[in-house]
Parts: structure tokens; C-alpha cells; sequence
């Protein structure tokens, strides 16, 4: 049926709807069906549903569903006249109403599922909630509660979101990826839910990721909604509660490896390519360490794509070292860099370190990783251990005598800067935190694990146990510490920071290819927004209430980068990047309908 729709006559009804409107919107690359997003706020639009919604049906879509907000005018030209109680109320007033109903659940996983909820009925409504309580709402949204939604996903699901495409698709997936309603993509978040956070194998029920980015991607980076596509590659999980688990959602099988999997992510990954085009952005999430790797490098050059646990991760954190060298003096190549954790996230960064320190001092690549350390599972990287390490691991392999433990290697590197990317809890021991303090006037301590169950140490653990001198961020959440009389704020290396305004960036851009300068250029541009007022209050990373002015910043240099490699091909080049990203971006404010 579907070839003989795609080729009916001109005169048919698909494609007069179709046809609508072909003119690309101001963001590039997707087309205005319906003259939405090219109206003023005040001009009129129809909420077209496939026919004109009104009525029931318009109250049940999501897209154009306004609540109480629909005028009298438009309650009888759409025939909600009885639908709804009598009173009219504001975006504002219903802003007002769901924080007051959100804030009554004591249980985060409640508040998350509140918000799922409200994103089912009322799109735009979800996002200017989101929008106008950031700070409030992102730990709901995202890290740390959407981990505990993603390990009871199969309990408290209730209506699908995204794309499940399991290995009973394999041949078919061109066609699944026709069977979702939005067919102007740009932006794809994946995961095959083999690593979700620091929790490990999930299976399908780590769609929680996808579908929580995606949110972010809108609502920080303005990218439209109906650009978004959350997919998840079902391919069993090795988790065996989950495959006893009766409630389970995903294939009841142990994971697919080797060959029958890498010709599923080809299939997925061509089949994409094939449907959206070639500047559909697809973000990798959550994938095992071997898998992350191995994609990355496969498709880096055929493909728009991104890894965010070792390329997003690793933008914020030298973002936050880079304004963090004004609070401790020098440049970054004067710093010494141990990590707990050699995966995506801690190799990821120590590249990027590197990169930006070459960049800097203009030294071989070589030269600068041997200013970073790195510890795993089996102690400290060291070249004797060569031989038996993964390819990712080997080029932080150094010349030194092995080392097991973390605080040893503390005491023999004598470094400037500790990360944590372990995955493990409660790592950064009393004792590691101390010797750091030793050395260090001013220790650099970044606790990056996810959710805060994992995070290598707490705030008040680091500022307590340097005496209130350790400049600390964290990847989830924690609250200001108070310490000899001092309140100290602590920062968090939360990823939202960067990958919203970068995906804004390389389609605003009609980029092509992801490059290593651009990572370099969101970095930079996240360092910038850090005030004199920040750095006052210990903070390395701006409040996530202006995020969206800094994503716009992050944009115009992400989309400058791509130019200047000549990687953007959409020509020609806005005078004044940053006020073209913020006109590109998606207002959630409701619109009239005529």
C-alpha cells in the first residue's frame, strides 16, 4: 500500500497536503507544512491533524491541545463549546496551576511521571513549564530521577514514546522508521540500553534516555519537537531480573553481539540516512564502552552523528576547566589530570583536554596526554600494561611503575585536577579528598558520575574534608553546602549545558559532519558565559536559568566552527549568529487558532 500512496497522481489528496507549503522553515532543513512556525505569534494558524482537529479529538492531541486556555472564539469555531468548563484561562495561569500540583508529590519518580503525563496532553504547555522552572524541573526530567524511571520503565509505562526497533525488524527498519507520524526529522537520540547511566544494562526500558534528551533539546536548545525522534535498538538485555521480570516491555533474549548486531546498527544507521537525509543529527546515548567506540569511528565519516558520553561529557567538563583557570590561576597545560574511570566518558575528556592544551601551546597531541592520568578497575594506566588494554585505553598508557590503589596514585601523580568517571559510588574516599587537598591549594574536584546514587563523592563531602577549598562539581545535582560559616554553591558538568546548543548549532548550519574544533568551540563559548558573579560564589558553570541565551552562544559558535571548516551547507553565513540561533529556536507559547 505504501508504494502505491507514494505514487498517486497531483491530484490527490496526500499531495495537496503534502504540498502545502515547501519553503524550509528559518531553522533550515525542515519544511512549514502548516505555516506554523513562519507566523507571528499573533497571526492565526490551523491545527491541522490530519484533517483540521476540532472538537473531542482536538482536546486529545497534544499539539494543538491549549486546556482552558482556548478563547470563546475558538471554542465555537471548533466545536468545544460543553468540552471544557466555562472559565478561560492563561499559559501563565496553567503554569502556575501544574507547578502548584507538581511540587505536592514528595517522590521525584511521581513528579517525573506528572511531567510525562502533561507532555501527552499538553505539548506546549510541558515545554513552557520546563522552560520557565529549568532548575527546578531538569533533575525531574532528566539525571538523576530518569534513571530510576528507566529501571521501573516496564512498570509504569503507558503510552509508547519513540521508536522500539528490535531485532525483529532487522530488514524491515526503512519501513519502521516510516511508520512514525513526523516525517521532517533532524534531530535522532538513540541507545540500545546496554549502559544506562551508571546503572548498567537496562534493555529496553532505557527509551527514559531518548526521550528525556529530546525534551532537552527542545526546551534549552529550541529545536521544534516535532523534529525529534527518540528511538531505542532492542537487541535482549543480559540483565536477568529484567528477563524474569513478568512486566519487562523488551525481547526476552540475551544481547545480540558480533555480527547480527553490527548488521542491525547498519541497517538502522543507512535506513536513517536514506529517510531524513544527510543532516539529520543521530546522537548515540548509553551504549557499552566497545559498542560507543567502534560506532563513533564507523560512522564519524559517513554520517552526522554524536556521541554524548564521550563527546558532550567531555565539552562541559573542559568547559568548566577552562573558567576554572580563573579561580586558580594559570593555563590548563600548568595542570596535572588523574581520572577514576577509563570508558567513554574518561578517555572522551582526556582527549579533548589535550586537543584544547595542544591547541594552546601548539605541542604534539602526544606530548599533552602525558600530562593526564588515567586509573581503572585494575589500578593506574601504565605502559607495562600495554599489551592487554583496549584500544581506547592504550594511548594513556604512560611509562611508571603499576599502582592499585586510587589514593597511591593521588600521592605519586601529585595531580592538579581529579574527574571521576568510574560509574562507582563513594570512590573519593576521606583520604584521596585529603591527600588532594594536600597538594592543592585550591583542588579541582570533578564527581561526574551518574545518578547522584553514583557520583564518586558528595558536595559536602569534598568541601568538607578540604576544609572549603576544593573548587567541586558533579554530574547530578547536589545542594549548597554550608562549611565554617560559608555557603558554598556546587556546580554540576550536566551535559544539557552543551549537546542542546551544539545540535542547534550544526542544523542551523546545515552541518554535515561532527568535527573535534566544534566540541572545542562549545566549550569555549559555555566557558564565556561564566560571570565575575559566578566565579565570586566557586561556580565554574553559569545557572541553568539562563540557558538558553547560552545555548544560542554555544550555536553561533558551533555554526561559525562549521563554516570556517567549510562543513556547512547552509549558504550563506548569517551576519549575526547568535540572533539567528535564537530566532531559529521553538517558542512553546500557545498560538490562535483561526
Amino acid at each position: 500500500m505504501r508504494e502505491e500512496s507514494e505514487t498517486e497522481s497531483p491530484s490527490s489528496s496526500s499531495t495537496l497536503i503534502d504540498d502545502v507549503d515547501s519553503k524550509p522553515t528559518v531553522a533550515g532543513g525542515v519544511r512549514d507544512v502548516y505555516g506554523e512556525d513562519s507566523a507571528t505569534e499573533d497571526q492565526f494558524v490551523t491545527p491541522w491533524s490530519v484533517s483540521v482537529a476540532s472538537g473531542y479529538s482536538l482536546l486529545r492531541d497534544p499539539h494543538h491541545n491549549k486546556g482552558l486556555a482556548f478563547t470563546i472564539r475558538e471554542r465555537d469555531a471548533h466545536f468545544l463549546r460543553g468540552l471544557l468548563p466555562p472559565t478561560v484561562a492563561s499559559q501563565d495561569l496553567q503554569v502556575k496551576k501544574m507547578m502548584h500540583n507538581i511540587r505536592q508529590y514528595q517522590v521525584p519518580l511521581q513528579k517525573y511521571m506528572a511531567m510525562m503525563d502533561l507532555q501527552e496532553r499538553n505539548q506546549r504547555l510541558f515545554y513552557k513549564l520546563l522552560i520557565d522552572n529549568v532548575e527546578e524541573l531538569l533533575p525531574i526530567v532528566y539525571t538523576p530521577t530518569v534513571g530510576e524511571a528507566c529501571q521501573k520503565y516496564g512498570s509504569i509505562f503507558m503510552r509508547p514514546q519513540g521508536l522500539f526497533i528490535s531485532l525483529k525488524e532487522k530488514g524491515k527498519i526503512l519501513e519502521v522508521l516510516r511508520n512514525w507520524p513526523e516525517k521532517n526529522i533532524q534531530v535522532v537520540v538513540v541507545t540500545d540500553g546496554e549502559r544506562i547511566l551508571g546503572l548498567g544494562d537496562l534493555g529496553c526500558q532505557g527509551m527514559g534516555i531518548p526521550v528525556g534528551k529530546l525534551s532537552l533539546y527542545t526546551a534549552l536548545g529550541g529545536i521544534r519537537p516535532s523534529a525529534c525522534l527518540p528511538i531505542t535498538i532492542d537487541v535482549g538485555t543480559n540483565n536477568e531480573k529484567l528477563l524474569n521480570d513478568e512486566f519487562y516491555i523488551g525481547l526476552k533474549q540475551k544481547r545480540a553481539t558480533g555480527q547480527e548486531y553490527a548488521e542491525l546498527l547498519d541497517e538502522f544507521m543507512m535506513a536513517v540516512k536514506q529517510n531524513y537525509g544527510e543532516k539529520v543529527l543521530i546522537q548515540f546515548e548509553d551504549f557499552a564502552n566497545h559498542n560507543a567506540f567502534d560506532l563513533l569511528a564507523k560512522y564519524g565519516t559517513t554520517h552526522l552523528v554524536f556521541n554524548d558520553d564521550i563527546q558532550g561529557t567531555a565539552s562541559v567538563v573542559l568547559a568548566g576547566l577552562v573558567a576554572g583557570q580563573k579561580l586558580v590561576g594559570g593555563t590548563l597545560a600548568d595542570h596535572r589530570f588523574l581520572f577514576l574511570g577509563a570508558g567513554e566518558a574518561g578517555t572522551g575528556i582526556a582527549e579533548l583536554i589535550a586537543l584544547e592544551m595542544s591547541k594552546q601551546t601548539k605541542a604534539p597531541l602526544e606530548e599533552t596526554r602525558k600530562k593526564i592520568w588515567l586509573v581503572d578497575s585494575k589500578g593506574l594506566i601504565v605502559s607495562s600494561r600495554k599489551e592487554s588494554l583496549q584500544q581506547f585505553k592504550k594511548p594513556w598508557a604512560h611509562e611508571h611503575e603499576p599502582i592499585k590503589e586510587l589514593v597511591d596514585a593521588v600521592k605519586a601523580i601529585r595531580p592538579t585536577v581529579l574527574i571521576g568517571t568510574s560509574g562507582v559510588g563513594r570512590t573519593f574516599t576521606k583520604e584521596v579528598v585529603e591527600a588532594m587537598a594536600s597538594i592543592n591549594e585550591k583542588p579541582i574536584i570533578l564527581s561526574l558520575s551518574n545518578p547522584t546514587s553514583q557520583s564518586e563523592c558528595t558536595a559536602e563531602e569534598a568541601y568538607t574534608w578540604s576544609q572549603g577549598r576544593a573548587i567541586f562539581a558533579s554530574g547530578s545535582p547536589f545542594p549548597p553546602v554550608e562549611y565554617d560559616g560559608k555557603v558554598f554553591v556546587p556546580g554540576q558538568a550536566n551535559n544539557a549545558y552543551i549537546f542542546p546548543g551544539l545540535g542547534l548549532g550544526l542544523i542551523m548550519s546545515g552541518a554535515i559532519r561532527v568535527h573535534d574544533d566544534m566540541l572545542l568551540a562549545a566549550s569555549e563559548a559555555l566557558a564565556a558565559q561564566v560571570s565575575q558573579e559566578n566565579f565570586d560564589r566557586g561556580l565554574i558553570y553559569p545557572p541553568f536559568t539562563n540557558i538558553r541565551k547560552i545555548s544560542a552562544h554555544i550555536a553561533a559558535n558551533v555554526a561559525a566552527k562549521a563554516y570556517e571548516l567549510g562543513l556547512a551547507t547552509r549558504l550563506s553565513e548569517p551576519k549575526d549568529l547568535v540572533k539567528y540561533a535564537e530566532s531559529c529556536m521553538y517558542s512553546p507559547a500557545y498560538r490562535n487558532y483561526r
